[in-house]
Order: structure tokens, then sequence, then C-alpha cells
């Protein structure tokens, strides 16, 4: 059985319809999921990129797309009224629901992204949304609290220090796969494809030169 790791932000829409689509996409493999809230905003800085949302022309194209993509899924999708918003007490909650030592579970990141990207387009920060989005997954621990604010922290330091650059990406044996349109690649990888043992995998991410900007 493989341990997957699934490092998202509820603010990407390609990470929710990830979210949705990776039980079917890896059905009759045998796996462990382990989701992990981060944030894209984060890794956005680090890298020196602006998100998707922030450049007009991209922005228009990818809610076209993912509104695509989630008529082929046969899945729910309403952009929220706002977007780009700030997820972070969101990610916040997802981390406050996580038992002692382990990360949220499954029902809960589904409930926060269903929050954003099924919520009828409503405001994803809208106060009392949020508080009644609280009460439903009943936190162990204050979403604002300092203990929770660090897991967020470490969280996103640990995607940093693997190389996650982007949201979703799902990580694997060290081997770190991202966004939606990877999920093919990482269910061949989870059924034994040789093609990952062999030397593409190196040597199509090895260093080159090239014009630096």
């Amino acid at each position: 059985m493989k341990a997957l790791d699934f490092w998202f932000d509820p603010v990407s829409p390609y990470a929710y319809l990830a979210f949705e689509r990776l039980p079917e996409a890896l059905a009759g493999l045998s796996y462990t999921v382990s989701y992990r809230p981060i944030l894209f905003a984060a890794l956005l800085k680090h890298w020196g990129h602006k998100g998707p949302a922030e450049i007009e022309p991209k922005r228009a194209w990818t809610f076209r797309q993912v509104q695509w993509l989630a008529h082929c899924q046969g899945v729910p999708l309403e952009t929220p009224a706002r977007h780009p918003f700030n997820p972070i007490a969101l990610s916040r909650l997802a981390w406050a629901t996580a038992p002692e030592g382990a990360t949220p579970n499954r029902h809960a990141c589904a409930t926060i992204l269903a929050h954003v990207w099924q919520g009828g387009g409503a405001d994803a920060e809208e106060p009392p949304r949020l508080a009644a989005l609280r009460e439903q997954l009943a936190p162990r621990l204050d979403p604002t609290s300092d203990r929770v604010k660090q897991l967020l922290r470490d969280a996103t330091d640990a995607a940093l220090g693997k190389g996650i650059f982007g949201v979703p990406t799902i990580e694997v044996d060290d081997r770190l796969f991202w966004g939606l349109d990877a999920l093919p690649m990482l269910a061949a990888y989870l059924r034994g494809d040789p093609w990952f043992d062999g030397p593409d995998w190196q040597r199509a991410g090895a260093p080159r030169p090239g014009v630096v900007r």
C-alpha cells in the first residue's frame, strides 16, 4: 500500500477538482492519503510567481477551463463571488479538525472545499458562512489559536522544502505529481509502469542551460 500526501489550498479550483476526481482516478489501487492544507500564496511568493487569477486573461481562461472540466467530470462547481480570496481561515479550520499528530480527514477537507466551490457562488469569506462552517465541523482546536497557525505554517514550510510550487501536488515515494492533469501519470506510477524506473524521469527533470530573465 502506497502512502500519498495531497498538498492543497481550498482557493484552487484545480485542487477541488483533483480532490473530487482522486478516488475514481486511482480506482483499484492500494493507497492511503494524508490531506495537507497549505498556503498557495506563500508558494507564489517564494517562487516569484503570480497566481492565475491575478493575470486577467489567464483568470478568464482558468475559470472557463475549470467549468468545462467540472462539466466533463460531472462535478458541481460554482465560482465564489470573490476570487482570489484569502483562504487562510479555511486552511486553519481544516488543521483545527485534525487529531493530535495527524492530518485533516477527507470529510473535513471535502466540507471545506464544498463551502468554496459548491456554495452557490457566495463569498467564501462571508463571516456568517464561516461561522456556520465552523459549527458544522466542530473543530478540536480553536482555528485562531497559535497552535493551529503554527500547524499551517509548518505544513507550508514543509511543502516548500520539498520543492512544491503549486497546488494540488500529490507526493508519493518522494516524487511530486502536480496538478489535476497529473492524475493519470500518478495512477500509472502506482500501477508500476516501468517508465518511472527508467532513465527518462531523471533525464527529463535534469537542469540544463537556458535563457535567464
